[in-house]
């Protein structure tokens, strides 16, 4: 999701992953792993937002956003501006519990993260 994400966003730069990687700060080696999900993706909200400006994404934007939780989501975590509101923590173990029973496609979570997204700008 992340790895991907990134590799879609570095390509349209025209941008090698070997130049990529000198500019983030990592070994390429390992950078590859991290855009084909071998390992997970950077957790430091640093390295991230580097991330973000060597690929011309606005902190703050949609893409801005996409970017970090998908870094979260393929790290494990759950984001902390989720984690800071009581009502959707305790709706968590329920999305869980769905999830696990309707068992959907990565497709299906994009578009269903998507509605969400969508739903969440119409409410502010």
């Amino acid at each position: 999701m992340f790895g991907e994400f990134i590799k879609e966003k570095r390509l349209k730069q025209g941008i090698s992953l070997r130049q990529f990687s000198r500019l983030v700060g990592f070994d390429a080696g390992n950078w590859s792993k991290v855009e084909r999900g071998l390992l997970n993706p950077p957790r430091r909200e640093e390295s991230l937002k580097k991330i973000a400006k060597i690929l011309g994404i606005k902190s703050g934007s949609e893409t801005w956003k996409e970017l970090k939780d998908k870094a979260h989501i393929d790290a494990g975590r759950i984001p902390r501006d989720v984690l800071s509101d009581a009502k959707l923590v305790n709706s968590l173990p329920m999305f869980f519990r769905t999830f696990r029973n309707a068992r959907p496609t990565p497709k299906e979570l994009d578009q269903l993260i998507e509605r969400i997204q969508k739903g969440a700008r119409t409410r502010r």
